[in-house]
Parts: structure tokens; C-alpha cells; sequence
């Protein structure tokens, strides 16, 4: 608030008392929109000191103030401009008065149509059910320990340097405990030079794309597919061609036929619980996969998103872990292990390519959050993580079953689905009736559904969706699937 005196000017010779312009003044930059509602302004003494008046002339100001209802005083805060704002007397007080706020459009010109609007459905709604995407519940996050960890570090004098800037990369403690990690749970024989921290996996994707992508680049998706990738790939201009995914996964022999005509820079692959199908990536096919990167020399960018959250038996090792040609990226994340606003992710790569990367990386966000990075990498040397993991599996494999039985036997022949062997959502297909009709009607009965229109291509309408089950208890669950009977059997 330095700069009240830019918004207050005092004529010394008026005859208008100076409190009295003062107050007109902080009225007039209310109004106009200068001094937001519930503002804190600054102490009399201080607002004195800049215009150099009397004290009490900014007391009496802040008194008239008071009295006609702009401002209020709470006891040990200070005084605020009043979010609610008196009856406002349509004479103007001054002639050429006008009210401030900020212009609908720019003065200069951009290519508006250049970005390309990305939907996004915002924060969860207070006291609504939510089948979600598929996030991990929230509840069962380790945020004691995480915090614990947090405040320990700050509290060691060789944590400081972690306060300055540095790191790109990812802080080498996060990067080490990954390294073991990663190693002893995935195969993937990596150390911390091998490895990029980001936040989240879209990072690791757009970072990815930015290296390998030229604008008009051919590259290879499967259908359908994850559309927080295809955004970045549509944002870097890249020629999506797009192959089938059926129950063994994305299919091969299309991704050879592309490759025979066209010179495909990447293929992106999900391989285990597949967005938003849930299927996984047959040994046979990642076998061929990696044969035709070796031939056809284009990258592997493997999307390992939620890895650690398998039921039916143990996963398939990543396709990275099969990999000695250095012909995959390997992207992950913890935020489908921990929380999604926890943002931390990381990409693996060979050296060079990891250097690329942590120099792109500085050029659109400096470095991570250190502190953040190395309280998790504690979470992971003290067992907070596996422990998190083991109970969380548990939890939401009884969670996939008990959703999994509500459909069947809740709405029949209304829906199908497959049960998902991981992962933390079903996907699931409505007949007869459109999932768009039953998004909306579901929402004013407490009940938040995705519409399923993010899948769907030209060519193709699903009317599917993912109903994640991780993150709902089982009376959640059965609150939210009656209120679907509901609507469908109407």
C-alpha cells in the first residue's frame, strides 16, 4: 500500500477540510475499484507518513470512514475496506468520475485461435459425489508425514541451500531415492543422472514431445486415448495418427503398417491400465513394439501413470525395463500414489536426453519445489510410501469389487464394462440411454458425472466413461449408483 499517495492528493488551500479530502478520496478509489473490498489498509501512522499530514487528520478520516460505512476496524487485525459496501448515492462525486476495472479484450493483438481452449471442470464441488477420472481418496494421503518431514528439513541448516534457486533437474536426494526405488520395484536400471523430476506426468509428456516434435512431425496414439496428451501433442502441431486399442492393448501391427508409409517420430503408449480403456499391454506386443522402434528408429514415450495400483496379480515389468537401444522415455508420477495437487512426477530417459530436457525445463519453470521434492524422497527412505502403497492397494481392490458388483447388479444390462485388473476407474459403457442426458440430470441430484464427450472422435461415440472407485467408500458408492438407477430407469 506504498502507493497511496498515487491515489490521495491534497489541496492545502481548499476548503474542503483536509480529513474530509482524504475521505472523499479513499471513497472515490473504493468505488472505482482501486481499493478492493475486504482490503487491509495500512495503520494512520503510516498513511500519514506518506501523504506527510497530521496524524489525526488520517484518524478523523478513518472515523468519517467508519460512520458512513466504507471501512471497519476488527479488534487485533486492523482495518479493512467493508465487503459489503453502503447504498451508493448516484450523484457522482466528482464530475468526470469513472468506474475502474479491468478491459474485457487487449489493446494489442494475438492470435487468440493459436491456443486452443482446453476444458477444464475445476475444483471438486462441495457436498456433491463425484465418480472421478479415477484420483486416488484423498483421505488416505500421508499428509502428517509429508508435512512432518517438511518442517523437519527446513529446521536443518544444510536444508537452506534448498530455499535458493538450483536444482532443474530435480534435487539429487529424490533423484537417488527414485533411482532405488524404481530399480528394486520396476526393473528399470537407472541412476539419478537418468532421471528429470517435473511436476506431474504432463509435464514429463510436453517436455518429452517439445524435444522429439518438429511442427507436421508424424506420431502414433492409441484410440481411444488419453486427451491431457493429445493436447500437448495438438499444441506442439504435431500429425496424430491414431490406431485401435483393443483388449491385449494398443495394436502393433497398425503401428507397423503406419510405419512402412509414413516416418513416425514417436509412438505414446499407456501400457498398463490403458486411459481410459483400463486394458494392459500384452508381453507380445511390447516385444514387437520395441522390435519396430529398433527398425523404424522412432521413440517409445511410455506413460507409466498409476503402476503401483495392481489387483489381479503382479504387473507386467514397464516397457523401459525391457529396453537396451535407448529407445524409450519412460514418464511417471506420484500424484496418482499421493495427491493429484501434490505435484511431482518424473521422466527417464538416456543422459543426453535428460540433459535436453532439464534444460527446456529451466526455460518455462526454473526448478521444483526443493523442499517439497526432498520431504517425499524422506517418505520413501522411512517406508511411508510402500506402507501407503500396500494398504492403499488393499483398500481400493475391495473398493473395484464392490463398485464392480453394483453395476452388475444395480443396472444390469444398462451399462458394460470389464472388470480392470488395475488402475483406479472402470470404464464403463452406457446403452440406450446418453451418457450426455444422464451427466447433467446426475449433477442436480448430487451426483457429478463425466458427459464422456472428451473420447469421442469423428468417427467414433462411445458414451463411456471412466467411474473411478478409488477415492469413493462403499456407501459413497452406493449413493451414487442408485442415483444413476435412478435416472436411467426414468
Amino acid at each position: 500500500m506504498d502507493f497511496i499517495q498515487e491515489l490521495i492528493t491534497i489541496a492545502p488551500g481548499a476548503d474542503t477540510p483536509i480529513y474530509l479530502q482524504i475521505t472523499n478520496a479513499f471513497i472515490r478509489n473504493i468505488r472505482s475499484g482501486h481499493l478492493r473490498k475486504g482490503l487491509k489498509l495500512p495503520g494512520s501512522r503510516k498513511v500519514a507518513g506518506l501523504l506527510k499530514v497530521n496524524r489525526m487528520t488520517v484518524v478523523a478520516a478513518y472515523e468519517e470512514l467508519q460512520v458512513q460505512g466504507w471501512i471497519e476496524k476488527i479488534p487485533k487485525k486492523g482495518t479493512f475496506v467493508k465487503k459489503e459496501l453502503p447504498l451508493l448515492s448516484p450523484e457522482r462525486i466528482a464530475e468526470n468520475e469513472e468506474i475502474y476495472s479491468i478491459p474485457k479484450r487487449t489493446h494489442f493483438r494475438f492470435d487468440e485461435a493459436r491456443i486452443f481452449p482446453i476444458p477444464s471442470s475445476g475444483f471438486p464441488p462441495e457436498g456433491k459425489l463425484v465418480f472421478n477420472d479415477g484420483f486416488p481418496d484423498l483421505r488416505l494421503t500421508p499428509m502428517e508425514a509429508l508435512l512432518r518431514n517438511m518442517r523437519s528439513l527446513s529446521r536443518r541448516t544444510v536444508h537452506k541451500k534448498y530455499f535458493m534457486y538450483g536444482g532443474s533437474q530435480g534435487t539429487r536426494f529424490l533423484r537417488e531415492t527414485l533411482s532405488e526405488y524404481l530399480s528394486d520395484t520396476r526393473g528399470l536400471p537407472v541412476t539419478q543422472e537418468n532421471i528429470q523430476i517435473t511436476k506431474g506426468a504432463q509435464m514429463g509428456i510436453y517436455l518429452a514431445a517439445s524435444i522429439l516434435l518438429k511442427p507436421g512431425d508424424d506420431i502414433i496414439v492409441g484410440e481411444p486415448g488419453f486427451t491431457g496428451a493429445e493436447f500437448a501433442f495438438r499444441r506442439l502441431n504435431a500429425n496424430i495418427n491414431r490406431v485401435p486399442v483393443d483388449h491385449e492393448g494398443i495394436d502393433v501391427d497398425a503401428v507397423e503398417h503406419l510405419c512402412k508409409t509414413k516416418k513416425i517420430r514417436f509412438v505414446y503408449v499407456i501400457p498398463h491400465h490403458h486411459h481410459p480403456t483400463t486394458v494392459t499391454l500384452t508381453p507380445e506386443r511390447r516385444m514387437k513394439l520395441l522390435e519396430l522402434a529398433l527398425t523404424h528408429k522412432f521413440a517409445i514415450l511410455e506413460d507409466d501413470y498409476d503402476y503401483d495400483f495392481h489387483y489381479a496379480s503382479k504387473p507386467m515389468m514397464p516397457i523401459a525395463s525391457l529396453d537396451r537401444n535407448g529407445s524409450v522415455i519412460y514418464i511417471g508420477t506420484l500424484t496418482k500414489t499421493l495427491a493429484p495437487a501434490i505435484r511431482i512426477g518424473f521422466m527417464i530417459a538416456p543422459e543426453n536426453f535428460i540433459r535436453a530436457a532439464t534444460h527446456l525445463r529451466k526455460s518455462i519453470d526454473v526448478q521444483g519445489d526443493s523442499l517439497v521434492e526432498n520431504a517425499i524422497a524422506e517418505l520413501y527412505r522411512e517406508g511411508t510410501v510402500t506402507r501407503h502403497i500396500k494398504k492403499s492397494v488393499k483398500l481400493y481392490r475391495e473398493r473395484r469389487e464392490h463398485l464392480c458388483q453394483l453395476l452388475n447388479e444395480e443396472l444390469g444390462n444398462s451399462v458394460s464394462f470389464k472388470v480392470p485388473d488395475g488402475g483406479m476407474a472402470v470404464w464403463t459403457t452406457f446403452r440406450n440411454t446418453d451418457l450426455a442426458v444422464i451427466s447433467q440430470k446426475a449433477y442436480k441430484e448430487g451426483l457429478v458425472i463425466p458427459d464422456g464427450r472428451e473420447y469421442d472422435t469423428p468417427a467414433k461415440k462411445y458414451n463411456a466413461v471412466r467411474l473411478g472407485f478409488a477415492s469413493l467408500d462403499f456407501r459413497e458408492q452406493e449413493q451414487a449408483v442408485a442415483i444413476l438407477k435412478e435416472l436411467i430407469s426414468n
